[in-house]
């Protein structure tokens, strides 16, 4: 029976309260959760197998450990009291290592699976340990392994440092066809001022190439995209290839033509790159316009799709052009290009992305001043912009007002008419 005292049964009421919130914030409902595990696991049938060959396939434990504490993994440290954080090889990156009989519990399938750092009773020398219920077994244990293998491919992209090389070697048959130096370009392709729906598109088709082995595969091509950026200098271009690498995670191969013999120097160029990697040829428009290097519209052709494109795979091609319409339709066809990405002038919405990023401003009272220039057909290239703001980061308001005037002299010089591309959008043509 239930106390008859109304302030008796509301005390009751109360404390039970109080009891249940502590048992909820307290570890006392993690030591419940830990041996209601236990239990489990006592009472359920399981299949229990060592990662010792897995930890060598993955070179050791430690890449296997980082694997499974990523995002795309359920529950990382849900039962132990700490976990062990070290500092990795960049600035930027934390390794964590697990404690000693740690699990880590992880739903795959809508199967769940559990990881243990355990010590071995033979040797006394430590591994991860992966349990899955029998029934689940047959179906998850392979497609699982397989899930881990490529999670364990994306760190290892992740870690690479990325390199730039160039073909600026005088003495090859010493040091080689290539030299490397670091490439730490901060630059990133939400950073550039272009419209927000074309880097989507761009970032979503990068994507999918990484995701499509097999599909290539299947459809007997060779795993590569190529891509053509044009438009006037100082769009963005150059920094877009960038944020493109540092995308990927591929070494930059930057081919200059000057700096190429011949045809066959072209090829042992291509042959000695890498997979996973980014070859780039810019202002090719100019090259084949004025035929200013010894390799012919031929030679570059069979770069672009030729047979010694295929010995190799995973790699993007990016050539950049100041403009296409007088190119040989050869050049551009599907195959050898298929992504055209247009990089017109600034207009007001590039403008407002450079303001945000130059300036830290989202809106501004002169604002609707530069917008009204823009309408009226004047236009600057983003570099030209962004130099003025960073002469004047100081005052925005200055800088703004350094924009206006720039933008009012080009219209009276008449330059925005010698620029018929200025208020075209930005395309993006597969």
């Amino acid at each position: 029976m239930f106390p008859a005292n109304p302030i008796l049964l509301l005390g009751l009421i109360v404390v039970s309260y109080l009891v249940l919130r502590f048992l909820y914030k307290s570890s006392a409902l993690h030591i419940i959760k830990k041996w209601w595990r236990v239990i489990e696991d006592r009472c359920s049938c399981s299949s229990v197998l060592q990662s010792s060959a897995i930890q060598r396939a993955y070179a050791g434990k430690s890449a296997l450990q980082e694997s499974l504490s990523l995002p795309e993994f359920a529950s990382f440290g849900e039962d132990s009291d700490f976990a062990n954080l070290f500092s990795g090889n960049k600035s930027n990156e934390i390794n964590v290592v697990f404690d000693p009989d740690q699990t880590v519990i992880d739903t795959f399938l809508s199967a769940r699976v559990r990881w243990t750092n355990e010590k071995g009773v033979s040797d006394g020398s430590r591994a991860l340990v992966l349990k899955i219920r029998r029934n689940d077994k047959r179906r998850i244990l392979r497609p699982y392994l397989q899930h881990i293998h490529t999670v364990f491919d994306e760190i290892e992209q992740r870690r690479k440092e990325v390199k730039l090389y160039i073909n600026a070697e005088t003495n090859p048959e010493k040091n080689g066809r290539w030299r490397s130096v670091p490439f730490s370009h901060p630059g990133t392709i939400d950073a550039v001022a272009m419209q927000a729906d074309l880097k989507t598109k761009v970032k979503s088709d990068l994507e999918s190439f990484l995701k499509s082995k097999q599909y290539y595969n299947r459809l007997g091509r060779v795993w590569k995209r190529s891509y053509l950026l044009y438009g006037p200098s100082g769009t963005g271009k150059s920094s877009f290839v960038a944020g493109m690498a540092k995308f990927l995670c591929y070494d930059v191969y930057d081919i200059n033509l000057s700096n190429v013999v011949d045809d066959s120097d072209l090829k042992m160029l291509l042959l000695q790159t890498t997979n996973k990697s980014l070859i780039v040829i810019e202002d090719l428009d100019r090259y084949l316009a004025e035929k200013s290097t010894a390799v012919s519209l031929s030679g570059i052709l069979n770069f672009m799709d030729g047979i010694l494109s295929c010995c190799g795979e995973e790699r993007v091609m990016v050539f950049t052009m100041n403009v296409k319409d007088q190119i040989d339709p050869s050049v551009l066809r599907p195959g050898r290009i298929d992504v055209h990405v247009h990089f017109p002038p600034c207009d007001f919405s590039a403008f407002k992305t450079l303001a945000n990023s130059y300036l830290g401003l989202k809106e501004h009272k002169l604002f609707p001043q530069v917008e009204e220039i823009f309408q009226t057909g004047s236009s600057l290239s983003p570099a030209e912009i962004g130099e003025i703001m960073i002469s004047n980061r100081t005052s925005p308001s200055r800088a703004l007002k350094s924009v206006i005037t720039a933008l009012q002299t080009n219209a009276e010089h008449g330059r925005a008419s010698s620029r018929g591309g200025q208020c075209l959008t930005a395309s993006f043509i597969r």
